[in-house]
């Protein structure tokens, strides 16, 4: 290292950096405890003093005001006076009545189901091997199916994930020029319903394991949508099924290897009708970092040590479907739901 890279290392910044890197497992956990303490909830409009906060929530006075100046600090509560908070928009997130709330997000990242692995990274990054499956004696989808409280929690963190995607891809692409769209391994039809609602001459099939769809037929009768989309239950790496004009997989293919990946969009190409295409949505990684920021980057290193798949760049997504005949026909930013691209592909 020069002697200039030193210095600037050694920087206030540099250190504080590392600092908050380091305390970064800590912030994490620091917003478990309140999604787990219904803090928001107790808050509320506010402001509130620490003491009913602590009343609402059955804890002590003291240990309450401590976790509240912590969350004020993080940037999510606001203390007016001493022991008297508020709720800052970003600290609205974690209530579970915020119509685009992350408290399951939250709750389900911050499980041990997700960060006990990523004790064992180094271990991964050496060996190239799942650290979930170490760790639990099983894989992580067969984990969620033997516990259905976690699989809950699991499949209403996508729905909130998706919900943002949801808001962008109906006017994103041209749907109107086709009869019918699956959506594969599309969990509680979040996604699903926001494309249909949008495009009324359209109909749809839900397809994803009995445990992934265990949420969707709620969510279609919520939107009204139960005579345009069917619910269908199977395994993607035998089958999906024939009948719709769009494939669309949103964050699917970076849960799985390369060869898995290839698999499930194989059998996509198998049922595509002439004209047909399947939708890819995911994050694309740049051939080189840049100023993308760090959460791509990290989801890539949990795919790793938790279900054995990977972040792609588009050369990746190129690959991938050419391997399965298919062509990748366009890449494109899905500005409002960044980090999240739409990838358009066609029978190759």
């Amino acid at each position: 290292m020069m002697n200039t890279e030193v210095r600037a290392a050694q920087t206030p910044a540099g250190r504080e950096l590392v600092v908050r890197l380091a305390f970064g497992s800590m912030a994490a956990h620091t917003l478990r405890a309140a999604v787990r303490l219904d803090v928001v909830e107790l808050i509320g409009d506010g402001p509130r003093t620490a003491a009913e906060v602590a009343a609402g929530a059955g804890t002590a006075h003291q240990p309450m005001t401590r976790l509240l100046r912590a969350l004020s600090a993080l940037g999510l509560l606001a203390e007016h006076t001493p022991d008297t908070f508020s709720v800052t928009p970003a600290g609205a997130l974690l209530g579970t009545g915020h119509p685009a709330s992350l408290a399951s997000f939250v709750r389900m990242f911050t499980d041990p189901a997700i960060v006990r692995a990523w004790e064992h990274l180094d271990s991964s990054v050496r060996t190239g091997e799942i650290a979930f499956d170490s760790v639990f004696g099983t894989d992580f989808f067969s984990h969620l199916a033997r516990h259905p409280a976690l699989s809950t929690d699991f499949n209403a963190a996508m729905s909130q994930v998706a919900s943002e995607t949801a808001a962008v891809l109906p006017r994103a692409y041209d749907f109107s020029r086709f009869a019918s769209v699956t959506d594969v391994g599309g969990g509680s039809g979040t996604l699903l319903a926001a494309v249909l609602e949008s495009h009324p001459g359209l109909a749809g099939v839900v397809f994803d394991t009995a445990d992934g769809i265990a949420q969707a037929a709620e969510t279609l009768a919520r939107h009204g949508l139960e005579g345009r989309c069917s619910l269908m239950a199977g395994d993607f790496f035998q089958s999906v099924p024939r009948g719709s004009d769009v494939y669309l997989l949103k964050s699917v293919l970076h849960d799985w290897t390369d060869a898995q990946a290839v698999t499930i969009l194989r059998h996509c190409r198998e049922v595509l009708p002439p004209g047909g295409v399947v939708l890819i949505v995911e994050p694309v990684l740049p051939e080189v970092v840049g100023a993308e920021g760090e959460g791509t980057y990290l989801s890539d290193l949990n795919m790793m040590v938790n279900v054995g798949g990977r972040e792609r760049t588009r050369a990746d997504f190129e690959e991938v479907c050419r391997r399965a005949a298919l062509r990748v026909t366009s890449v494109t930013p899905l500005a409002e739901a960044a980090p999240y691209f739409l990838i358009e592909a066609m029978a190759g």
